[in-house]
């Protein structure tokens, strides 16, 4: 609290979850004083100080206010369609027979490199407004459809011009081990060698690499692979992100653990081990139930397992061409809870504050509280439970990130 006068807003809202403590942290009667783009008070409006003023006061008559939500792992700039391979693994083929048959992520790679930088973005900006409508105020956004340096960094770039062109938060994760690309057959060691080597170093040096990502699996590289990679990261002050035991257990949430990662992705197949060893390294477990949908999976992630060693759990979209085609943060928190079990407060949970750990942005956005980002959406709702209780409801009423507005386009789905 303080008793500063003179905001450059305050906004008022019959009721507001804060992400605060060990639930949805509700307030009612709300009062939210913004300075600066950030968060001065929140509170009852029976607690305002005395001398608190603003020069612009808005009124919420009814419906709800939450952190804005946050979509912890995208993969949002894309080149390409691949909606043909939903319809072959219907017909029964499996994820690594269509990868092996010259599709899955490297027909995205082959789309991705033929596409110039801005109709990479023109096909970029339709997916964040998507999101941003559903009340997303801040993602991440992979790389790992280029598999070159010049490839890679031009899907870097993009990421950075979704955020100034929408106004939304983006973190960058670079994950050219993503899959080994097809001048590189045979050669994987060589392949991360020039990542380790020549590519990371350089994208550091430009600034565009928030995180590193690897994918830890039997068709991608193994724990041992990844090693060199993410020893070369940190010493560059880059923190490490794993996809982790999706199809096997690979030992990828214990290599995410090793490197103090942020979080280990996905973990369908994720043992007792590795979820020791991310509870005690401080890893988010990023759970993606899309993906597991989609790609028509049947061995779901540790979720008791993780809760009862308490490790924080987030909750992403994964949006892909592949195996995650959703542009609903609010969707995965629905099949968070009906497919995987997670309880509601659970799901709200991990789209803010513990979404926010896994970006490495704990000190800056998840929570509405004094210090915080003021990062917030309004929704016409009138409890938390319905963020994960509505499966395609109507969109967010307005988000703010920075404590300004976005202006969402009219019109967020992608034509053509």
């Amino acid at each position: 609290m303080t008793d500063q006068a003179g905001w450059d807003q305050l906004i008022f809202a019959p009721l507001a979850a804060t992400a605060v403590g060990a639930g949805y942290g509700l307030i009612e009667d709300v009062a939210i004083g913004i300075q600066d783009g950030k968060i001065a008070f929140v509170g009852p409006r029976s607690a305002l100080p005395s001398a608190a003023d603003a020069r612009s006061v808005v009124e919420l008559k009814a419906g709800l206010l939450t952190p804005a939500l946050i979509d912890a792992h995208t993969h949002l700039v894309f080149a390409g369609r691949r909606a043909d391979e939903f319809e072959r693994r219907l017909a029964g083929e499996s994820y690594a027979q269509i990868a092996a048959s010259g599709g899955g992520i490297r027909a995205s790679v082959a789309a991705t490199r033929a596409a110039s930088a801005e109709q990479l973005l023109q096909l970029s900006l339709p997916r964040a407004w998507a999101l941003a409508a559903d009340g997303v105020g801040t993602i991440e956004i992979k790389s790992g459809y280029g598999l070159d340096p010049e490839s890679e960094t031009k899907q870097l770039r993009c990421a950075r011009q979704v955020g100034e062109r929408t106004g939304m938060r983006v973190r960058t994760t670079f994950l050219g081990a993503h899959a080994l690309p097809p001048e590189y057959q045979g050669r994987p060691l060589d392949y991360l060698a020039m990542l380790t080597e020549e590519l990371l170093p350089a994208l550091a040096d430009q600034g565009l690499a928030d995180a590193i990502d690897a994918y830890c699996e039997h068709l991608a590289f193994s724990a041992d692979q990844l090693r060199p990679l993410f020893r070369k990261a940190r010493s560059l002050g880059i923190p490490v992100k794993v996809h982790a035991d999706q199809l096997s257990d690979c030992g990828g949430a214990a290599l995410a653990a090793e490197f103090s990662g942020l979080s280990a992705d996905h973990l369908e197949y994720t043992g007792a081990a590795g979820i020791a060893a991310m509870k005690a390294a401080g890893c988010v477990a990023m759970i993606l139930p899309a993906a597991y949908v989609v790609l028509g999976q049947d061995q779901p992630p540790p979720i008791s397992a993780l809760r009862e060693a308490g490790v924080p759990m987030a909750v992403a979209t994964d949006l892909n061409p592949g195996s995650s085609p959703v542009q609903s943060l609010r969707a995965a928190m629905h099949l968070a809870c009906a497919v995987f079990g997670m309880t509601p407060t659970e799901a709200f949970l991990g789209a803010t504050r513990h979404a926010a750990s896994a970006l490495g942005l704990a000190e800056k956005v998840g929570q509405l509280k004094p210090g915080m980002s003021a990062d917030l959406s309004w929704w016409a709702l009138e409890h938390p439970v319905e963020l994960s209780y509505w499966l395609g409801s109507p969109p967010a009423l307005a988000t703010w990130v920075r404590g300004k507005q976005l202006e969402i386009p009219t019109r967020t789905l992608q034509e053509g």
